[in-house]
C-alpha cells in the first residue's frame, strides 16, 4: 500500500522516462565539459596541499559548486530515470514515445549547422539560408511566406550585427572579396 491516496492506480506519465533520460545525458555531458568552463587548477592545488577545509579554501574554488551541482543532477537524474523506467515497464508505445521526445533535437541540429555555416559563409548568408530553410521545414511554401523569412533574417542581421555591433566573426568566404568590400562585409554583415 502506498502512502498517497490513488497512487497505486496511476502510472508514470507518458514521456517521463525519456525526459528523465535526456536530462541525465545532458547532465553527464555538462560534467565532462566543466573543465573548459571553470578553473580547476586552483582546486587541485588546494587538494594537493591537504589544506582542504582550512578557512573554506575548497568551497571558495570556482569549480567546486558547479561540480557538486552536476554530480547531484546526475545522481538524482539517474534515480529518477530508473524510477520512471520501472513505473513505465511493459507499457505500450515506448518506442514512439522516445521518438516524440527526441523530435525537438532536430531543431538543435539545425542550429548547430547554422553556427558552422556562419563561420564558413558569413552571418548574413547563413542567417538568410537558416530562416528560409526553417520556413520550408515548418511548411511555408508560398512566395509571401518565404519572403517574410528572408526579411526576418535580414532584420535580424541588421539589428544585431549592423545596429548593435555584436561581434560575430566574419565568414571564410569573405576572404575572397576585395579589401574594401571585405572590411565592409565583416563589419556590417
Amino acid at each position: 500500500m502506498s502512502g498517497m491516496p490513488g497512487e497505486s492506480d496511476r502510472a508514470a506519465p507518458p514521456g517521463a522516462f525519456w525526459f528523465a533520460l535526456q536530462l541525465l545525458v545532458l547532465s553527464i555531458l555538462l560534467l565532462f565539459q566543466i573543465e573548459t568552463e571553470t578553473k580547476f587548477d586552483a582546486m587541485w592545488k588546494v587538494l594537493e596541499k591537504g589544506d582542504i577545509f582550512n578557512r573554506g579554501k575548497l568551497f571558495a574554488q570556482p569549480a567546486f559548486w558547479p561540480t557538486v551541482g552536476l554530480i547531484g543532477m546526475i545522481a538524482f537524474g539517474f534515480g529518477h530515470a530508473v524510477h520512471m523506467l520501472i513505473a513505465r515497464w511493459g507499457k505500450k508505445g515506448g518506442f514512439w514515445e522516445a521518438i516524440f521526445w527526441l523530435r525537438p533535437n532536430e531543431y538543435l541540429l539545425y542550429f548547430m549547422i547554422y553556427v558552422l555555416l556562419v563561420r564558413e559563409i558569413g552571418y548574413l548568408p547563413a542567417t538568410l539560408f537558416f530562416c528560409v530553410s526553417l520556413a520550408l521545414r515548418v511548411g511555408y511554401r508560398s512566395l509571401r511566406g518565404l519572403l517574410a523569412a528572408v526579411l526576418t533574417g535580414l532584420a535580424v542581421v541588421l539589428v544585431f550585427k549592423t545596429g548593435l555591433s555584436v561581434k560575430i566573426p566574419g565568414g571564410a568566404v569573405y576572404e575572397y572579396l576585395p579589401n574594401t568590400l571585405r572590411t565592409f562585409a565583416i563589419v556590417n554583415f
